[in-house]
């Protein structure tokens, strides 16, 4: 029924967290929960940059997990902006070239601390646009402390980076992105989930009628929240995007919550989406976007 596109996976573990528990589930253990949940296939998605966890994984270990069970995950790539010359001539489209040839399908989560408007972050993109992968990234509020890549309030780098780059699919999640649904009461919004209604459009909704290029990731709390906070504007925004919204769980630990699961079957079944658009964000957008064989 679903496509997940996106969620974290290792068939290492890693140094546990301060509870005690893994950071990420095993694939067999994320395979349990699709089986439940009725997810047919997900994207995975290393994660290469040091600001995200306190170990980093290989794009190998994504793509051997990807082979190890090719009907279920789908490998995406990461590369870090800093990597090889820490320059923005740094050719970093070589490593994009070698791992499309071995099946990766996109690139991300790229989680840098780095500006969107940052001369690496650019190349970055540059190189991305001409392989012709969509992005996946998280937004952070704020140098430092975070991981992400940094945008001021109003998203004017990412707007910057969408015009700048209108063939690359730029796939928008994290609180950051998301609280931005409708103009923000306050500054701390941007770190959180804010639950106020919409009463008025914010910068996202704007941005995706100018940018046909940005994509809506909807995995995680924030994607949860930027459709749970105003449940009638949710189906003005679903309707209106339903070409560019995708449905993805976030999935890391093994424990972690998947809300929008039942999000979007309770707006099926109560006939607030159509089935046409509710097939679509479940996995028709993703099924299109990254050209899979699905029936």
């Amino acid at each position: 029924m679903f496509i997940d596109i996106h969620v974290h996976t290792s068939r290492w573990a890693g140094p546990p967290k301060a509870d005690g528990k893994p950071f990420l589930s095993t694939p067999e253990q994320l395979l349990d929960r699709y089986d439940a949940i009725d997810v047919e296939k997900a994207v995975l998605l290393p994660i290469v940059s040091p600001e995200a966890m306190q170990f980093t994984q290989s794009n190998e270990d994504i793509i051997d997990v990807a082979r190890q069970y090719p009907d279920r995950f789908i490998p995406f790539c990461n590369v870090d902006p800093r990597l090889l010359t820490n320059s923005a001539d740094a050719p970093l489209g070589k490593l994009l070239d070698f791992y499309r040839e071995q099946g990766c399908k996109g690139i991300g989560e790229v989680t840098a601390n780095i500006p969107f408007l940052d001369p690496v972050v650019q190349n970055l993109f540059k190189h991305v646009q001409r392989v012709g992968f969509p992005l996946t990234f998280h937004i952070a509020a704020q140098m430092g402390g975070l991981y992400g890549l940094y945008d001021d309030p109003g998203l004017p780098q990412l707007e910057r980076s969408l015009a700048l780059h209108p063939n690359l699919v730029f796939l928008a999640h994290s609180q950051t992105f998301w609280a931005e649904m409708a103009p923000l009461e306050k500054p701390a919004d941007r770190y959180g989930y804010p639950r106020y209604p919409i009463a008025e459009e914010g910068v996202v909704p704007k941005l995706f009628r100018q940018y046909p290029n940005l994509y809506g990731d909807l995995s995680a709390g924030s994607g949860f929240n930027a459709l749970k906070r105003d449940p009638e504007y949710a189906v003005q925004f679903l309707n209106e995007f339903q070409d560019r919204l995708l449905f993805g769980t976030d999935i890391t630990a093994p424990g972690t919550a998947t809300p929008l699961v039942d999000l979007l079957l309770n707006m099926r079944t109560n006939d607030k989406i159509s089935e046409s658009v509710f097939q679509k964000v479940a996995r028709e957008n993703a099924a299109r976007l990254l050209n899979l064989n699905v029936a």
